[in-house]
C-alpha cells in the first residue's frame, strides 16, 4: 500500500485520527501501526464472542 491507502485504512479502523496527523509519520511507521489497530480489532471480535 502507498502511504495514503495506509492513512485511509487507519483512519476507517481509528475514527479520531486525523490524515494529517498521520501524514507526519513514515511509509513503514505508518504500516507497523495498522498492523498493530488490526490486530486489537481481531482481539477485540474475539473479545464479543
Amino acid at each position: 500500500m502507498d502511504k495514503k491507502e495506509l492513512i485511509d485504512c487507519i483512519c476507517q479502523i481509528n475514527r479520531t485520527a486525523k490524515p494529517e496527523f498521520l501524514a507526519n509519520f513514515s511509509q513503514e511507521e505508518l504500516s507497523a501501526y495498522l498492523e498493530h489497530l488490526m490486530e486489537l480489532d481481531l482481539e477485540e471480535l474475539a473479545l464479543c464472542s
